[in-house]
């Protein structure tokens, strides 16, 4: 078997396999490489100039955590997991384009009481019966400990063991294909953990040169980041070859620093782009980013790096300051009804304005960026998970405004995202929470994470990170499904879903312009209308039944917030709406 690895400045680099050492032989670009038949199954490290052997940067497998030895995977082993993991069914599976996706965004360890893949999979029947099209996963990167959100990941090809094993991943990702839906994972390329994190032992991949909120910056532009870069990229490349992912969401690329004339981000769409003619099907890049930039998205012929979307923080910012009143941290850049308006309209609501948040100007204009380009959502894991308390929008608002904010996120022109239990209304807290084997470190989290609400000032102590109780609170409570309140909210969904489905979705050949949404609202008066691609939505935000006006045309009343009753003829529908209520209409 062939181990290899790069360590440009070693003197000497050891295969450590139990008790035994095996020399690697120096390779002119300073890659290190031996083969030898030595029995791996307990698993093997790399020893750099005599000092502690360490995982293998490159570990498909660390079933001891990441201080633990590193174990090989064949190829063979991902493609059929344990008979009570196998989805039932086969066949060529070919995602929804992204204008008509609806994503659901989950964290495996908390979607299910066990926290497993193979307990997730037997939820994916509900997911599809729901609505939704894409599953995106949080980070599984193996990242220390038990439990953890997976943003301080250390073996980047190595999934998350507490979850399952690598053909047990395997087997999710085909299941998920099974019941029609495609599967993105969320990457992180800006940092990795403190925890585990033995890459500087072996090469310069990271830079002193910037600096993250979170930990080193990658090295993506000095000197010797040619490799560096290829170690991202072939990460990338595995998730989507080997495991059978869709596509790939970008943590915080605003962290990346790349300032060559290539930026690696476009490196890694042009190397997307080539597998996915190579496998015969379409493979996405989604970047969160709070730039307001389209250069992301735009294709390297204008200047941009060729993404496929990124995610649009505008669009929740102003409907959370609207619904919740919150004017703290960023919400004090947003002020009501006209920011749900212009976000419904452009998605980017700072388009080069100046930022009160900030103190400096923000973004540009969106020229070009086609709605399908945008993924938005009124709750994700990082709008709730980093608030103090974890709180859902369902712990803060009633269930009209929650109505109210599942058709402005369902119905708008862009991709919606939805965070697992949003759709029921779930009243479990999404905390941070983590499981750092070093206290030191475990503290100085808990602490910084104190620090970080600091702008919010939030009321109520931040739950420890550490305490396994944090991450219990964590876990959706499916029992909730049976109450009449989250019935009622689940219904409400696969009704909007079901619109947007059939009425919503993008033509194939539309421009940007076209696609937009026409939106018309009085701040004052508290209501709100837009029409996008022969749907209408009213909103009557106010405590007081009043009439809302409604562009002229022929609209079938479809699905009302206040009553089940949608056989509402038009001429009572024109008349005064009913306060803090939802009309849906479709043109005639």
């Amino acid at each position: 078997m062939i181990f290899s690895v790069w360590a440009p400045n070693a003197k000497a680099v050891d295969l450590v396999v139990g008790e035994q050492r095996f020399a690697l032989e120096s390779l002119a670009d300073g890659h290190w490489q031996i083969d030898v038949a030595a029995d791996t199954r307990q698993g093997y490290r790399y020893s750099i100039d005599g000092a502690a052997p360490v995982p293998d940067p490159r570990s498909r497998w660390q079933p001891e955590g990441v201080h633990g030895a590193s174990h090989v995977i064949a190829a063979e082993a991902l493609k059929a997991g344990p008979p009570e993991t196998e989805p039932r069914g086969s066949g060529e599976f070919r995602p929804v384009p992204l204008g008509e996706a609806i994503i659901y965004e989950l964290h495996i360890g908390t979607f299910t009481p066990e926290g497993t893949y193979a307990a997730a999979q037997g939820k994916l029947a509900y997911l599809s019966e729901l609505g939704v099209t894409h599953v995106e996963l949080m980070p599984l990167a193996a990242f220390p400990g038990r439990r953890g959100w997976g943003y301080d990941g250390v073996d980047l090809f190595a999934p998350f063991p507490a979850y399952g094993t690598p053909s047990q991943l395997a087997a999710f990702v085909r299941a998920c294909h099974s019941e029609g839906l495609a599967v993105l994972l969320d990457v992180v390329y800006n940092h990795l953990g403190p925890d585990g994190n033995y890459l500087a032992q072996f090469a310069p991949y990271f830079t002193d040169r910037y600096k993250t909120g979170w930990g080193a910056a990658i090295n993506y532009d000095g000197p010797q980041s040619d490799e560096v870069r290829l170690f991202v990229i072939d990460n990338a490349l595995m998730w989507l070859r080997n495991y059978g992912f869709d596509g790939l969401r970008l943590d915080a690329v605003h962290a990346i620093f790349s300032f060559e004339a290539v930026h690696v981000l476009e490196e890694l769409s042009i190397a997307v782009k080539a597998l996915g003619k190579e496998l015969g099907r379409p493979l996405l890049l989604i970047a969160e980013s709070d730039l307001n930039d389209p250069r992301l998205i735009r294709p390297p012929s204008r200047g941009g790096y060729g993404l496929d979307a990124h995610w649009e923080d505008d669009f929740h910012h102003a409907i959370h300051r609207y619904f919740t009143g919150e004017t703290e941290g960023y919400y004090a850049d947003f002020h009501g009804l006209q920011d749900v308006a212009a976000s419904l309209r452009d998605g980017y609501v700072y388009q080069g304005q100046h930022s009160v948040h900030r103190g400096r100007r923000h973004g540009r204009p969106p020229l070009g960026v086609e709605p399908q380009q945008l993924v938005v959502s009124a709750q994700n894991h990082d709008q709730i998970g980093n608030r103090a308390q974890g709180e859902r929008l369902s712990m803060m608002l009633n269930v009209p405004q929650l109505k109210a904010v599942a058709a402005l996120t369902l119905l708008a022109p862009f991709v919606p995202l939805l965070f697992q239990g949003e759709e029921w209304g779930a009243e479990t807290p999404f905390l941070y929470f983590t499981d750092h084997e070093d206290p030191d470190l475990g503290r100085r989290v808990a602490e910084g994470r104190s620090r970080e609400f600091s702008a919010f000032r939030w009321q109520g102590a931040v739950p420890n990170p550490q305490e396994a109780d944090t991450f219990e609170r964590s876990k959706l409570n499916w029992s909730e499904l049976s109450a009449p309140r989250h019935a009622e909210l689940l219904e409400w969904y696969r009704r909007l879903i079901g619109i947007r489905r059939d009425k919503v979705v993008l033509p194939r050949e539309s421009s940007a312009d076209c696609a937009k949404a026409v939106t018309n609202f009085d701040a004052e008066a508290g209501w709100l209308t837009f029409v996008h691609n022969g749907v209408l939505a009213v909103f009557n935000f106010a405590d007081l039944a009043q009439t809302v006006p409604r562009p002229g045309g022929e609209w079938n009343l479809v699905l009302r917030s206040d009553s089940t009753d949608t056989q509402t003829s038009d001429a009572q529908a024109s008349d005064a709406v009913s306060p803090r209520s939802t009309l849906i209409y479709i043109g005639g």
